[in-house]
């Protein structure tokens, strides 16, 4: 007795089933089939978490962990209660990791219109919610350090004002410290957020007033990793000290020095800290005038150090400035 003869239309279902078959099989889509007593009869392209537990006739919460089984159970009935399709979204447990899945749930009928089951289509979001989870952490990162860089805004135009007698020295002054803040924002930004090594940011703040290759500047000594807010004040203090020295210092004329170095101190130790000095020296003598114009010794002295837990000293000598921060442990990396 032969078979008979498979029909045009059938070879096209056929065609037409292998291929969806094939492509679930590419995708990272699942669809299985339970009765209306919530028995798993068939399943295609399961994930791998649950190939070694399915079967014909297990369960829901044969496979996945309360409350999530009951939360699923919950929403078939519902389907086949009703008629309407249903949307759930539930996480599972595999090896102390969770993965997340959108399920699409909807009722299969008879000829009659019966409700004789459920059909469930389940695609792996796991990629998809992690990186929705960085993205918020790094949307609260930036609004965290978005309201610290607007506080040392208030502070530093509080500062200034206070110390300043007309609108435009106060313009002169802010403008150019919110640009130190900029130079030292973008480091801190192109790090991912890591912080600024020290001697980068150095020059940084000294390119805009000197060629860092000047003869007259030079920079020695350690360089660790700046933490992003030390970065911020400690471009401040640099800015503070070369805007000094260009308009009244070592750097107002083609014979003063500056050497800026930086210093482990106490390595090894729980007192380690980072010794950044300022050595400036004028030959002759500074003018009278220009050691009563020299501003910043608030930045310098008080807010900065403040700022990163440190201490400093600012020494203005008619030969020469001295300006040291010991940066404790706590605000950079090696």
């Amino acid at each position: 007795m032969t078979s008979p003869i498979p029909t045009q239309p059938d070879r096209r279902e056929g065609s037409r089933l292998r291929s969806l078959l094939r492509a679930i099989r590419n995708s990272n889509v699942c669809v299985l089939y339970q009765t209306s007593d919530l028995a798993y009869v068939w399943a295609e392209n399961l994930p791998d978490m649950w190939a070694d537990v399915w079967h014909v006739g297990v369960y829901d919460h044969e496979l996945i962990q309360e409350p999530m089984a009951a939360k699923l159970a919950a929403a078939k009935r519902a389907v086949l209660d009703t008629g309407e399709p249903q949307s759930v979204e539930i996480e599972v447990s595999q090896d102390d990791q969770l993965r997340w899945f959108e399920l699409s749930i909807d009722c299969d009928r008879d000829d009659d219109g019966a409700a004789i089951g459920v059909v469930t289509t389940a695609v792996d979001v796991t990629e998809l919610k992690r990186r929705e989870q960085v993205l918020k952490t790094l949307l609260r990162e930036v609004s965290h350090r978005s309201k610290n860089l607007l506080a040392i805004i208030q502070s530093i135009a509080m500062q200034t004002a206070r110390f300043t007698g007309t609108v435009d020295d106060f313009l002169f002054k802010f403008r150019g410290r919110v640009q130190s803040l900029s130079y030292s924002q973008d480091l801190v930004t192109d790090s991912n957020w890591r912080g600024a090594q020290f001697r980068e940011l150095v020059r940084s703040q000294m390119q805009k007033y000197i060629d860092v290759s000047d003869p007259r500047f030079t920079l020695s000594g350690d360089d660790p990793y700046i933490f992003p807010g030390a970065a911020l004040h400690i471009g401040l203090a640099l800015h503070e000290l070369i805007v000094n020295s260009t308009s009244y210092g070592a750097l107002s004329n083609g014979h003063g020095t500056v050497a800026i170095t930086g210093k482990l101190e106490n390595v090894g130790t729980d007192k380690m800290s980072l010794l950044i000095r300022w050595d400036e020296k004028v030959p002759g003598s500074l003018k009278e005038d220009d050691l009563n114009a020299r501003f910043g010794s608030a930045v310098l002295e008080r807010i900065v150090p403040i700022s990163v837990n440190g201490t400093s000293t600012y020494n203005i000598e008619p030969d020469g400035v001295t300006y040291s921060l010991d940066v404790p442990r706590s605000q950079f990396d090696l």
